[in-house]
């Protein structure tokens, strides 16, 4: 033990005499001046500042690690990190979290993504007890995760701008109302997979309360129905991105009314949506989307569509979408405008293709 002890310090003590060589050009002026006048003599007489600069530098696990090596670092980096990852944690992830979220308190940004589920509702509790500015969490597959969760979330995180929690099957759609009712900052919301959680009455409660948001992935959430998506439509109108895919109760309703309200919106998923019909890509094509492209650059305007298994959807109407958004494509290499599985669509091409087809048929024959 003593053996592995001080081979760790001696590999301490090599890595701070590189990081003293690589720092003395880019160090602050503090910082700077306490290395000039001979202040810093082992690594853990290194500035406050310089640490923390030196932490942005490094892993996740390495910060951990060196929060532990002395009191002056512990709670230099506990006062400075805002930004956290423990995704590549594959076990003990909930312990971890329940002796870290104590002490990183200035936390902003936490992902807990988990191949296979770690966390319980005791340490969900646990951050929103401690870690109150909070903006960015990740939970996605935390399947063990119960109501409970976001009932502490709602009162501890209240400034939460982008929340994940696809995955997360457990979840009622009464515990997400309640969350949203406190976080009303959300900005980014991935719901996707979460059926029993992403309901019309949930997603009513997101347009009453969400007005800010604008991304949400609704992604197999099959309860969904035009009644939610038109909440949202008329609730949210900063929305630019909206996952429907696998929604498939929804109609040409919902697209109708994302059409007509959000009129920042650049992505649309509405895969195997079955029930979408040209009358939706009409309404796109004549949008208030299409009116805010006008005067602006190609990059403005629809940019991703989704439309793979959308069966009952024709050639004009699609083509009617693709010409209305120039950034909208089909050509290859930069595929935005997605139409897998509907083979009736062959004939559908973005601008690019046409002038590609008119460069080659005005080229002269080859001579022989």
């Amino acid at each position: 033990m003593v053996g592995k002890e001080n081979q760790g310090a001696e590999e301490l003590n090599q890595c701070f005499e590189k990081m003293m060589m690589g720092s003395r050009g880019g160090a602050s002026n503090g910082a700077k001046g306490k290395m000039e006048g001979g202040a810093i003599k082992e690594w853990k007489d290194i500035p406050m500042e310089l640490l923390l600069q030196i932490v942005s530098l490094v892993d996740d696990q390495t910060v951990i690690v060196a929060s532990g090596v002395c009191r002056g670092w512990r709670d230099g980096i506990c006062l400075g990190l805002t930004h956290l990852s423990l995704s590549w944690c594959s076990k003990n992830m909930n312990n971890l979290v329940l002796s870290l979220a104590p002490k990183f308190t200035k936390l902003q940004s936490l992902i807990l993504r988990q191949d296979k589920p770690q966390l319980d509702d005791n340490a969900v509790a646990t951050i929103a007890a401690f870690c109150h500015d909070l903006q960015v969490l990740d939970l996605s597959k935390s399947f063990k995760l119960r109501d409970n969760s976001l009932y502490t979330l709602a009162h501890g995180c209240p400034n939460l701008t982008k929340l994940n929690i696809s995955g997360c099957s457990a979840f009622s759609d009464v515990a997400l109302e309640y969350l949203v009712s406190f976080c009303q900052k959300l900005k980014v919301l991935n719901l996707c997979g979460c059926v029993k959680t992403a309901s019309d009455r949930a997603l009513q409660a997101i347009g009453s309360y969400c007005n800010q948001l604008q991304s949400l992935n609704l992604g197999w959430c099959e309860n969904v129905s035009d009644v939610g998506v038109m909440s949202l439509a008329y609730g949210c109108p900063d929305l630019r991105t909206v996952d429907l895919c696998g929604c498939v109760l929804i109609t040409d309703d919902s697209v109708i009314a994302l059409a007509s309200r959000c009129v920042h919106l650049r992505s649309l998923g509405l895969y195997y949506c079955q029930n979408i019909t040209d009358r939706a890509m009409y309404s796109l094509a004549q949008s208030r989307v299409w009116e805010s492209v006008k005067g602006r650059s190609d990059e403005d305007g629809l940019k991703t569509l989704n439309i793979s298994q959308c069966t009952a959807l024709t050639p004009p109407a699609v083509q009617a979408v693709c010409d209305t958004f120039p950034s909208l494509h089909t050509c290859s290499g930069r595929h935005s405008l997605i139409m897998s599985g509907c083979l009736n669509l062959t004939s559908v091409h973005c601008a690019c293709a046409f002038q590609a087809h008119r460069v080659f048929t005005a080229l002269p024959p080859s001579a022989h």
